[in-house]
């Protein structure tokens, strides 16, 4: 059983960094319930659809799917759940004033352990790339592979 279950978890989400430019980003504590964590660890979760709102004064994650426990009961948690961030007021703040500029989001970039073991979730104010800057991205990865490939 304890080798399904990772000591370091690193779950990046690809595909954010090329739909979206990163302008800033934050690392977060998440709230979790024991399964939830558990599922973590084993590496069973989805940041692909997943973003970040405002409710109140608070700021939560939505559509971040963690699979259910493998070993719970009938005390498993709902998959797709929203859960609290935890960030201190300074930054919630300075999210609130970012994010009535126009075309601004928040979204999870990375899902990691921290070495006391915490579940942190990095988050990232950013901005939607164009059509135009997606084929500058692909452009950019298309050389830098052939150059490696070459050996420069």
């Amino acid at each position: 059983m304890s080798d399904k279950i990772a000591k370091k978890v690193n779950i990046e989400n690809r595909r954010a960094s090329f739909e979206y430019f990163f302008l800033e980003t934050f690392s977060a504590g998440m709230m979790l319930t024991g399964t939830e964590i558990k599922s973590i660890r084993q590496g069973k979760v989805n940041l692909q659809d997943a973003y970040c709102l405002f409710q109140g004064a608070e700021l939560f994650i939505r559509n971040m799917h963690i699979s259910p426990y493998t070993e719970g009961t009938h005390y498993n948690h709902e998959p797709l759940r929203d859960r609290k961030l935890l960030l201190t007021k300074r930054e919630l703040r300075r999210l609130t004033d970012k994010l009535k500029d126009q075309g601004l989001t928040i979204i999870p970039v990375r899902l990691f352990t921290s070495d006391r073991g915490l579940a942190k979730l990095e988050i990232a104010l950013a901005k939607g790339k164009k059509l135009y800057d997606k084929r500058d991205s692909i452009k950019e990865r298309d050389i830098k592979r052939e150059t490696d490939r070459i050996g420069y």
